[in-house]
């Protein structure tokens, strides 16, 4: 929680991430007098490389991990039945 503080912001309407919507950046005071296209160049190059969140790579490396096993195992019994 912010109490009596002023800061400058960055909204950043167009994230180009199919994850986030919208994005709010609170700007250092040390750079509030920087030129504002300067800032928001910045903030998109930031937002550009932002990734998926983490809970997203964990559900898909579970799923690996549990397919390739299973794939495996199916494999070796269908030929397995065709030797026999």
């Amino acid at each position: 929680m912010i109490k009596g503080i002023n800061h400058s912001i960055i909204e950043v309407s167009d994230t180009g991430s199919e994850y986030y919507e919208r994005a709010i950046l609170l700007i250092k005071p040390e750079y509030a007098s920087v030129q504002r296209s300067i800032l928001e160049k910045e903030a998109k190059t930031i937002l550009r490389d932002m990734d998926a969140p983490s809970s997203f790579k964990i559900k898909k490396s579970r799923f690996k991990t549990f397919l390739i096993p299973i794939l495996s195992a199916l494999g070796g019994a269908a030929a397995a039945i065709l030797i026999f």
